[in-house]
């Protein structure tokens, strides 16, 4: 089984008592399916961003629940038939283990560079320029603004060559 989260826009013009009887109506769609229910939480009327069926407020509830993966495409049919659901949206919540399994970005980043410089000495991958400035650099800080670095045409891009080759075209035929 896996756990799914359903979130529901019902006509804003339903009384509680239909409102009602909708989310159960599909709450009782996934126990029947053999699903689970985790949480039902109703979220109110909200503003919608832009009309749907001439509605511009609609009643937002979210299901948690857990049931097989392909039973959930008989829910959002019985759901898409509904007069009284505008939108509906089902998304599979990814399980994650506690704070302290989770292994940082930036740990994982330095695993996976060390994987795969095997056989590599620590003076080949050091980023450290401190010594040695660039022309760049030594530009910048007499405040000279930096040359670009030329490119090859082996380099540039084949739009990049064929822009710049037709530029020279127009220019000899000027």
């Amino acid at each position: 089984m896996r756990r799914y989260e359903l979130m529901l826009l019902l006509r804003p013009d339903l009384d509680d008592d239909k409102l009602q009887a909708a989310v159960e109506k599909v709450t009782r769609a996934i126990v029947n399916a053999g699903g689970s229910l985790s949480k039902v939480s109703p979220w109110g009327k909200r503003r919608l961003a832009y009309d749907i069926k001439h509605h511009r407020e609609a009643s937002y509830f979210l299901i948690h629940f857990d049931i097989e993966p392909g039973q959930v495409r008989e829910i959002e049919r019985g759901m898409l038939i509904s007069e009284e659901i505008l939108r509906h949206l089902v998304t599979v919540l990814e399980e994650r283990g506690p704070v302290d399994e989770l292994v940082p970005a930036a740990a994982a980043r330095a695993s996976d560079a060390n994987s795969g410089t095997e056989g590599v000495t620590s003076d080949d991958t050091s980023d450290d320029t401190s010594d040695d400035t660039s022309d760049d650099e030594a530009a910048a800080a007499d405040g000279q603004a930096a040359a670009p670095a030329a490119t090859d045409e082996a380099d540039a891009s084949p739009a990049q060559s064929e822009a710049e080759s037709s530029a020279e075209e127009e220019r000899a035929e000027g």
